[in-house]
């Protein structure tokens, strides 16, 4: 337990903070109070949401003063009686909102990481990250994290190390607007997705966390059930981000200031051997050109792995590929094949409509050309981009002086 005086300090601060505690319940008799107990050394801003218990849950919170109590007779699932938490907490003025498990795995006494953390980062969502190679650790709890884990990033681009845990710090006056469709304890998931989204930034805080014995454990999660939910709510948030955000982020991302950093950390990065970045253009373009219509930019970045290459300026530069360029691409193919080939000199096909039907009625000369071109723009633009990084990306502070650092700071020795 925390000094008296950091309880008194944070204590404060939670109401500095216009913070609340959300305890979500459903028979949990045995740990609710014991979990009520210890928040309330830090705050009396606390808000238990009944969820429908058929224990003696109501008859203890009836004995339990300086809360509030909301709830409803049936129960509907943890992610309904969270977004019911939030949304009268958002009522009540609050701007950020601390859930908290009422089964006693987590500690009241861990609050204080998520205040200090909130007060660096603002309006920001923070999810605790538990140790998952604890003793007593659900193995299933692993997998079903990782599995989450790995979802959430692709979704969101955002890596974290305990997507699942139930211990969180929301800035739901941020979070206002926001509609969610989920009720069971898949909405963990949608309200971190989707508040990613809107563009709050979502952290990790480490957190302690009590898992009892196998055998005197209080779980309603149903791995099976509860994990096909999970599955399908990824499936459609997975749909979502292909098809509405990762466009749309990509699109905004197309910044002046964002253009400059991304020229800067990959192009004009001095660290990096100058012909090394000239080769991922060149790899690029070539990867960009080949006949491999669809696939391209993937492969690229895949090749570009294994050979050590900067993926950033390969994937830039496969996008050579792009339609105002594919014309001029077709072209330079079928012309490369005709002249490798050397069949069709004479023929009029350039005079005819460029699109893929051309290209079709001359598969061979343009696959053929294709590859041969792809080389020959792979030469010309990783030359080009050679001499032109050459011109503008200064030497190494090192080279400029005429040594590496270990001798330069023996001559400063000496001096």
């Amino acid at each position: 337990m925390p000094f008296e005086a950091d309880i008194e300090i944070y204590g404060k601060k939670i109401i500095a903070l216009n913070c609340c505690v959300l305890i979500p319940t459903y028979n949990n008799a045995q740990t609710l109070l014991m979990v009520i107990d210890e928040v309330k050394l830090y705050t009396s801003n606390i808000i238990v949401i009944n969820d429908g218990c058929t224990d003696n849950t109501e008859q203890i919170l009836s004995g339990v003063q300086g809360i509030e109590i909301i709830g409803y007779p049936v129960n509907q699932g943890k992610g309904f009686a969270l977004r019911t938490g939030i949304k009268y907490a958002q009522q009540k003025g609050y701007r950020y909102a601390i859930s908290i498990d009422s089964d006693g795995q987590h500690f009241a006494s861990d609050i204080p990481l998520f205040i200090y953390k909130i007060e660096l980062s603002p309006d920001s969502l923070l999810v605790g990250a538990r140790n998952l190679r604890q003793e007593n650790m659900p193995k299933k709890n692993t997998f079903g994290n990782k599995f989450s884990n790995f979802w959430f990033r692709f979704q969101t681009g955002i890596k974290l190390p305990d997507t699942q845990s139930g211990y969180r710090l929301y800035p739901i006056e941020k979070m206002k607007g926001t509609n969610y469709f989920t009720k069971k304890y898949e909405f963990e998931i949608e309200v971190m997705v989707k508040a990613a989204w809107k563009g709050i930034n979502v952290e990790a805080v480490p957190i302690g966390v009590y898992y009892a014995e196998e055998g005197k454990r209080i779980s309603h999660f149903r791995p099976f059930k509860d994990f096909f939910r999970i599955s399908l709510l990824n499936t459609y948030l997975v749909i979502l981000a292909l098809l509405w955000y990762k466009p749309v982020f990509f699109v905004k991302s197309f910044t002046k200031a964002n253009i400059k950093k991304f020229m800067h950390k990959h192009f004009l990065d001095s660290n990096e051997p100058v012909l090394k970045k000239a080769l991922a253009v060149a790899f690029g373009v070539f990867m960009g050109i080949i006949p491999i219509w669809g696939y391209q930019f993937v492969t690229a970045l895949i090749l570009a792995h294994f050979m050590k290459l900067n993926k950033a300026i390969v994937g830039l530069a496969a996008n050579i590929s792009i339609p105002p360029m594919i014309p001029f691409l077709l072209y330079g193919s079928l012309k490369t094949g005709q002249l490798v080939l050397g069949t069709n000199l004479h023929s009029n096909i350039f005079n005819q409509p460029l699109n893929f039907e051309t290209v079709k009625q001359h598969l061979f000369e343009y696959a053929i050309g294709s590859m041969v071109f792809a080389v020959i723009m792979a030469i010309v633009l990783g030359v080009l981009s050679y001499f032109v990084l050459k011109t503008i990306i200064p030497l190494p502070a090192n080279e400029l002086l005429g040594g590496d650092n270990e001798t330069l700071d023996k001559k400063e020795i000496n001096k």
